[in-house]
């Protein structure tokens, strides 16, 4: 009886469980478009990935204390062709340097680079190692992002 017990308490849900979510990811990969990714990996954990959406162009590895991080960023995502821009700056403690916002950011599409007429330019005076984050957030509420790091000397 204590057998019987078990089996309908812990085995047969176990049963369902298996056979219902195998059958739910069945469907879902049968629709076209639909991948499963179960271990997405970054090209910074040494892994192929594929080309970002979102990119920093113009970060240098190393900075002097007196000239700024100027950079631009590029946009490959033809569903962000308009959106605001955050530029974020953290020290090696996460703790937020600076923050640049460019709102707005509209552009054709031939042209990918934001901000638009504008450059995001800070000088970080405290030698040490920092990352930027880069994040675009589309009028429809999707965002992207990518990051890089740097060192001030």
């Amino acid at each position: 009886m204590v057998s019987k017990r078990i089996f309908v308490v812990f085995v047969l849900p176990v049963i369902f469980s298996v056979v219902f979510g195998s059958a739910v990811m069945s469907d879902i990969l049968e629709k076209p478009g639909r991948e499963l990714n179960m271990w997405p990996m970054s090209s910074s954990e040494g892994f192929p990935t594929h080309k970002s959406s979102i990119e920093i162009i113009g970060l240098a590895k190393q900075y002097s204390t007196s000239v700024p991080v100027e950079i631009q960023i590029k946009i490959v995502d033809s569903s962000f062709d308009c959106g605001d821009l955050y530029i974020t700056i953290y020290s090696s403690a996460n703790d937020a340097v600076t923050q640049g916002g460019f709102f707005e950011q509209c552009f054709e599409k031939g042209n990918s680079i934001i901000p638009i007429n504008d450059k995001f330019s800070k000088v970080i005076d405290t030698p040490g190692s920092y990352e930027i984050v880069a994040e675009m957030v589309s009028k429809q509420l999707q965002n992207i992002s990518t990051r890089g790091t740097f060192t001030v000397k």
